[in-house]
Parts: C-alpha cells; sequence; structure tokens
C-alpha cells in the first residue's frame, strides 16, 4: 500500500503561481511512477503530467511550459510548479502512484491516489 497526501492548493489570481505537494509513505518511494491528475466540476479526471525516479518526465499539452513536476525521493515527495495560471487551470488536483502505469496518460492505469488539493484561479 502507498499513502499519498497532497497540499499547497488555494485561491490565485490569473498569472499567478502555486507549487503543490504529495507527501508519499508506505513503500519504496523511488520505485514509483508518480502523477498528477486534475478534475474540474461536471468533467473527466485529467492527466496533468508524471514522472519516474530520475528519468523521464510527462506533461498534458496545456500545462507544457507552465507546470513543471519534480521529487526528492530523500522526502518521499512529488511536487508540481504551476505557473502562470489561468481559470481553466480550476480544479481538483489529485497526486497518483504507480510501480509501472499502462498508460501514462490513462487515470485507469494508476493504483493509488490522494485525496485531492483544490487549485482556484480567478480572472
Amino acid at each position: 500500500q502507498v499513502q499519498l497526501v497532497e497540499s499547497g492548493g488555494g485561491l490565485v489570481q490569473a498569472g499567478g503561481s502555486l507549487r503543490l505537494s504529495c507527501a508519499a509513505s508506505g513503500r519504496t518511494f523511488t520505485n514509483y511512477f508518480m502523477g498528477w491528475f486534475r478534475q474540474a466540476p461536471g468533467k473527466e479526471r485529467e492527466f496533468v503530467a508524471a514522472m519516474r525516479s530520475g528519468l523521464s518526465t510527462y506533461y498534458a499539452d496545456s500545462v507544457k511550459g507552465r507546470f513543471t513536476i519534480s521529487r526528492d525521493n530523500a522526502k518521499n515527495t512529488v511536487y508540481l510548479q504551476m505557473n502562470s495560471l489561468k481559470p481553466e487551470d480550476t480544479a481538483v488536483y489529485y497526486c497518483a502512484a504507480d510501480l509501472v502505469p499502462g498508460t501514462v496518460v490513462d487515470q485507469h492505469s494508476w493504483s493509488y491516489w490522494g485525496q485531492g488539493t483544490q487549485v482556484t484561479v480567478s480572472s
């Protein structure tokens, strides 16, 4: 089992920045792919970003160049730095983990989820 706890959400004006954190516990963190998804009201949960320890990063087209995923294996924590935020980034953001997600962008490929943190971007 892997437990994930997100933090760092909040209310920010368009053009502003936020950094989300996801603290993991329960298994060897370095072995896991870590990802971020988001879900806006009335919409499906969608992929945002993912990375494996020391290897490639993946981003949704909608956030490329604005969001950066990173991880600190010593702290068992993954981060999502969000810059140049837009109102359409408003959503609940979820942290996810899996040893080998079959399809990184598919939420059904991920086994473990946090409870989510709300990000609201005002215009």
